[in-house]
C-alpha cells in the first residue's frame, strides 16, 4: 500500500510498501510556475539528502529547483520529460513523477504533511 506525503514546498512523495519512493511536484506548484519547458533531473545513483535539490526546473514564469522531501538514492528518473516537460503540467501526480528513490531513513516522513494536512496549508495561502 502507498501513501503520500507533501512538503511547504509543493513537492508531493508517494511512499510503496518497499521503502521506494517516488517525488514530484503538486498541482499547486505547476499551476503557480505555468508551463514547463525544461526540467533536469539527477544521475541514477546519485545520493541526495533531505532538502537538498533533486531536480532543476524551467518554466516560461521562473527558473527554480525541486527539493528531496527525504533522503535517499536515485533509482530511476522520468526520461520522458526531456522530451514532454508538460507531463508535469497536465498529470502532476501521475504521468509527471520526476524521481524515484530508495529512502534513506523513513523516519524523515514524519516531517512531511498528509494530504489533508496539505489541502489546509494551501488554502491558507489564496
Amino acid at each position: 500500500m502507498s501513501q503520500i506525503k507533501f512538503t511547504e514546498t509543493h513537492e508531493w512523495l508517494r511512499v510503496e510498501g518497499d521503502g521506494t519512493g517516488t517525488i514530484g511536484i503538486t498541482d499547486y506548484a505547476q499551476n503557480a510556475l505555468g508551463d514547463l519547458v525544461f526540467i533536469g533531473l539527477p544521475e541514477v545513483g546519485a545520493e541526495l539528502a533531505q532538502g537538498a535539490e533533486g531536480a532543476t526546473i524551467e518554466s516560461v514564469k521562473a527558473a527554480g529547483e525541486i527539493h528531496m522531501p527525504v533522503g535517499g538514492t536515485v533509482i530511476e528518473t522520468n526520461a520522458s520529460l526531456a522530451d514532454d516537460p508538460a507531463q508535469a503540467n497536465s498529470d502532476p501526480l501521475g504521468a509527471g513523477w520526476f524521481l524515484k528513490i530508495k529512502l534513506a531513513d523513513p523516519a524523515q516522513l514524519d516531517a512531511l504533511m498528509d494530504q489533508a494536512a496539505y489541502d489546509t496549508f494551501v488554502a491558507g495561502l489564496d
